[in-house]
């Protein structure tokens, strides 16, 4: 039933005109990418340096002393470093509720183009990376999306990097509940012990980014960073293309 709700979307998309995914108006004939409009396209709020050393947030004047946010003080997070292009609001929070809850799984190169652009920006150390792994999805959440984001977004990246892409080893062996509108602490906890790595994975002394849609309190990458370096890893990266 969803393939078949998949293709009559994807026919209804050819039939009708194409319109902004963000403000839903019409595309005029001079726009090249077909999701989103000019006026839209200014209106994606970046995350602006300077960054938190934890979470990669925009960095307030009054904590640039301590080079982490107030927030990031307060836990303790698994990975090493993470970074976003975007901040999840306005027109990037809309385009990644069409790319995940829509079947908009075509977003996710224009998408990943704008993660792309941020490393080479900042010159993110891409060079040292030996693995590339999305956040994994529970096997019931792939059946229910028919794809999974974050890997859509990690091979565009992988590709461009020339990185190897591993999908195979990190998974998600129990089925959360949404994290949306819980708390710090009951989000932290939601996702205790979800992940674990497969036995047959390589991962000893390897340099890994981990990419998913959206960073909001770290919960979820740290705990995915928590089983890599359990299982042996030694630099745990994180990019989303939000926060």
């Amino acid at each position: 039933m969803c393939m078949l709700f998949r293709f009559i979307r994807r026919l209804t998309d050819i039939a009708y005109p194409k319109v902004c995914l963000a403000c839903k108006r019409k595309l005029d004939a001079f726009n090249t990418d077909g999701y989103i409009c000019n006026g839209c396209r200014l209106k994606i709020k970046r995350n602006l340096p300077p960054f938190c050393a934890s979470c990669g947030r925009h960095l307030e004047k009054k904590s640039l002393n301590k080079n982490i946010c107030p927030a990031c003080l307060k836990k303790r997070l698994h990975f090493d470093r993470a970074f976003s292009p975007c901040l999840y609001e306005g027109v990037t929070k809309e385009l990644i509720h069409e790319f995940k809850y829509k079947s908009k799984d075509h977003l996710g190169k224009p998408l990943s183009k704008i993660m792309i652009e941020f490393i080479k920006e900042y010159e993110l150390p891409v060079d040292y990376l030996d693995f590339i792994i999305p956040i994994p999805l529970h096997k019931a959440r792939l059946r229910e999306r028919e794809f999974n984001q974050a890997e859509i977004l990690s091979r565009q990246i992988a590709l461009e990097f020339k990185k190897d892409l591993i999908t195979d080893a990190l998974y998600r062996h129990r089925l959360t509940k949404t994290q949306t509108g819980l708390a710090t602490d009951k989000r932290f906890a939601n996702v205790k012990e979800s992940f674990f790595v497969s036995q047959d994975s390589d991962l000893k002394n390897k340099n890994i980014l981990i990419v998913d849609d959206v960073l909001t309190t770290g919960a979820t990458s740290s705990e995915a960073a928590l089983s890599l370096k359990d299982a042996g890893a030694n630099i745990v990266f994180v990019l989303t293309l939000a926060n």
